[in-house]
């Protein structure tokens, strides 16, 4: 693992009690664990439309409809921001009003 070997993890262990502190070890480890679990919900998820792209490249139509990750994730973000939903529907009438004048 990396050349570690368990003195050094120990040390890398004492070194961490010392700079954060007994009361704040068990919120980093749930916060580690936590972070460990959504990473390997997204390898999940990628695996997963990986193979769905592979399915889908016959037709291009389905594939142009499908959302990336990246765009998944900055909806979810972008959701829980006050006033986005507006200024979509908004963005989405000015592109569709720039495509029937051009």
């Amino acid at each position: 693992m990396f050349g570690l070997g368990v003195p050094e993890l120990i040390i890398i262990a004492l070194i961490i009690l010392l700079f954060f502190g007994a009361k704040r070890l068990p919120g980093i480890g749930t916060g580690l664990g936590k972070t460990v679990k959504e990473v390997r919900n997204i390898k999940k998820e990628l695996s997963g439309q990986k193979k769905k792209t592979e399915k889908s490249e016959t037709a291009e139509a389905s594939k142009s409809e499908e959302k990336t990750l990246e765009g998944k994730m900055a909806d979810k973000v972008l959701n829980k921001v006050p006033g986005v939903e507006h200024a979509r529907k908004i963005k989405e009438k000015a592109e569709k009003i720039k495509k029937m004048v051009s």
